[in-house]
């Protein structure tokens, strides 16, 4: 288990977007939908609890009647060095596919390269490197 691991409510869209954070990341997705849990507070289908578990580690789960999707304001999910330059950048690229970049992927003054983007879902992430 590592440090801390962000825990995201979709508004019904959980499981394709495990799939896509998959193809972006890499690793293992497991998902749980709402009757496998025993869940009555949604459609039976729904995802109940999902995990993305490799480099990148994500959890979450489609939001139930009474809870509100996600919605990122004044943060991020920063992924700083978490990887080689190539894949910080592929990454980069792949999670700006269908969202929006904020702050494209560039030198700064101090040295490292960063940028931000918001995904397709909303998920705001700061991606960046110390160049090599």
């Amino acid at each position: 288990m590592s440090g801390l691991v962000p825990y995201l409510l979709f508004p019904g869209n959980a499981a394709e977007a495990f799939a896509h954070y998959r193809s972006v990341f890499g690793g293992e997705v497991q998902l749980f939908d709402y009757a496998q849990l025993g869940r009555e507070d949604g459609p039976g289908d729904a995802i109940g609890h999902g995990m993305l578990q490799g480099i990148v580690e994500l959890s979450g789960a489609d939001a139930g009647a009474d809870d509100d999707a996600v919605q990122m304001s004044g943060m991020f999910l920063s992924l700083l060095g978490t990887a080689d330059a190539a894949t910080l950048t592929r990454w980069f690229d792949a999670l700006a596919a269908q969202g929006r970049v904020l702050s494209a992927l560039e030198t700064r003054p101090w040295g490292d390269v960063d940028g931000m983007v918001v995904d397709r879902y909303g998920i705001r992430w700061l991606i960046g490197f110390h160049p090599e």
